[in-house]
C-alpha cells in the first residue's frame, strides 16, 4: 500500500477534488478505495485529517488514465468519497470535476497541448457517456486564467468549453412525460444524470427556500426519501436506498431572469448549487411538452441556453430536444461552459491504515 500518492488538487467547476492518474492508485477497487477514504480524511465530519473539505462538493475524486475508446483521448472515473461513512461510491458522473479533466491529461502528459487550443475527447467510465473539452493552451501550456465567470465561485477563470453528444439512453427512462409518485407529479428525466423534477408547491414548499432550510425540514426529508425510492423503481434504476441516484430537483418559476429556479438534492443534502449533469436534465426537462417543468419555466424565445437560478445564482445549459421515430423526445444537443483552476500539484500522505482487529494498538 502506498504511503504517498502523486495528486493534483484541482477546483473543477462549483466542486473541488483530488486528480489522480489511474497508474498512482492500487488495480484492485476496494484497496483503492481505502486508500482515497485515508487520503480524503473519511469517515469524519470534518474530515480533518485528510483532503476533504467535509462536504460532498468538496470530497470528490477524479482517476483519469489513457483511453483505449475510438473516440476518446482519456478515460474519467468519477468517484464521490462519502465524508462522515467509509463509503466511496462509482454510481454516478460528476460534470463539475469533469470540468478539470481536460487540463489534467495536458498536465500529466497525457494528451499533447495545442499552440492555442486543446481538445479532449473523454470518455466517462461511470457511464460509457462521451464529451469533449476545449480549452485554452497558449504556448502549449494550460491556463487557468481568464475573465470567464461561473456563479457560486469567486472571481473568474479560463473557459472550459463541455459538449456532450447525444446520449444513447433515454430522456424520459419511465416512457412517460408525466408519472404520480406517492400522490405527487414529477417528470423523470436522464440527460446525463437521473432526475427527478417535482414542483415545489407540490410538497409544501416554495423552491427558495436556503438549502440549510430545507435540509432541517425533517417531514420533507421522509417525503423526498420516499419519493426517490420508488422513483428510482420507475426509473429502471432498482433499489436506490444505497445509491445517490436520481437526484431530486424542486423547481419553481424564477426570480432572478432564469428559466428556472431549483433545489436539488445529492441525494440528502441539499445542493448549494447545481450539477452539470444535474442541469443538463433540468434543461432537457424544460422543454418536453406536458412535463412538471414546462409550465413553471419561462425559456428565452428562438435560444437554446436555458439558464437554471440555483441557491448561489445560475448556470447556463445550450440544450436542443429532437424526436425519435416514435415520438418521443429525445436530447440533440447539450454544452456547457465551466471554468477550472489548478489549486496545487505534488505528493499527498495519507493517514496510516487502522491496524487489524485484534493486532496491536
Amino acid at each position: 500500500m502506498p504511503t504517498q500518492v502523486r495528486c493534483l488538487l484541482m477546483r473543477g467547476g462549483t466542486s473541488k477534488g483530488a486528480y489522480f492518474l489511474a497508474d498512482d492508485l492500487p488495480a484492485d477497487p476496494g484497496t483503492r478505495d481505502e486508500l482515497l477514504l485515508r487520503i480524503m480524511g473519511s469517515p469524519d465530519e470534518r474530515q480533518i485529517d485528510g483532503l476533504g473539505g467535509a462536504h460532498p462538493l468538496t470530497s470528490k475524486v477524479a482517476v483519469v488514465s489513457p483511453s483505449s475508446h475510438p473516440d476518446a483521448d482519456v478515460d474519467y472515473l468519477f468517484l464521490q468519497v462519502v465524508v462522515d461513512r467509509p463509503e466511496v461510491t462509482d454510481c454516478q458522473n460528476c460534470g463539475n470535476i469533469l470540468a478539470g479533466v481536460g487540463p489534467f491529461a495536458v498536465e500529466r502528459g497525457l494528451v499533447p497541448a495545442g499552440e492555442e487550443r486543446t481538445r479532449v475527447r473523454i470518455r466517462m467510465v461511470n457511464s460509457g457517456d462521451l464529451a469533449t473539452a476545449t480549452f485554452r493552451t497558449p504556448g502549449r501550456r494550460v491556463d487557468y486564467t481568464g475573465d470567464a465567470e461561473i456563479s457560486g465561485v469567486p472571481g473568474t477563470a479560463a473557459p472550459v468549453v463541455i459538449e456532450f453528444p447525444p446520449g444513447a439512453g433515454e430522456l424520459l427512462p419511465t416512457g412517460k412525460v408525466r408519472d404520480v409518485v406517492d400522490g405527487v407529479r414529477v417528470t423523470c428525466v436522464d440527460n446525463g444524470m437521473p432526475t427527478v423534477l417535482i414542483a415545489a408547491t407540490d410538497l409544501l414548499v416554495t423552491g427558495y427556500e436556503t438549502p440549510k432550510d430545507l435540509e432541517e425540514d425533517v417531514a420533507l426529508a421522509d417525503r423526498l426519501q420516499g419519493i426517490r425510492l420508488a422513483a428510482g423503481r420507475l426509473m429502471g434504476l432498482g433499489d436506490v436506498s444505497d445509491t445517490t441516484v436520481p437526484k431530486l430537483t424542486l423547481l419553481a418559476p424564477p426570480r432572478e431572469g432564469g428559466a428556472v429556479s431549483t433545489r436539488t438534492f445529492i441525494p440528502v443534502r441539499c445542493h448549494t448549487s447545481i450539477g452539470v449533469f444535474g442541469a443538463a436534465s433540468v434543461a432537457a426537462g424544460l422543454r418536453i411538452d406536458g412535463g412538471v417543468g414546462a409550465e413553471l419555466a419561462e425559456l428565452p424565445p428562438d435560444s437554446d441556453r436555458v439558464r437554471i437560478e440555483h441557491p448561489t445564482g445560475f448556470l447556463d445549459i445550450e440544450s436542443t430536444l429532437g424526436t425519435t421515430p416514435q415520438g418521443l423526445p429525445t436530447a440533440r444537443r447539450t454544452a456547457v461552459v465551466r471554468t477550472a483552476r489548478k489549486i496545487f500539484d505534488g505528493t499527498v500522505f495519507p493517514r496510516p491504515a487502522a491496524p487489524p482487529q485484534g493486532g496491536p494498538r
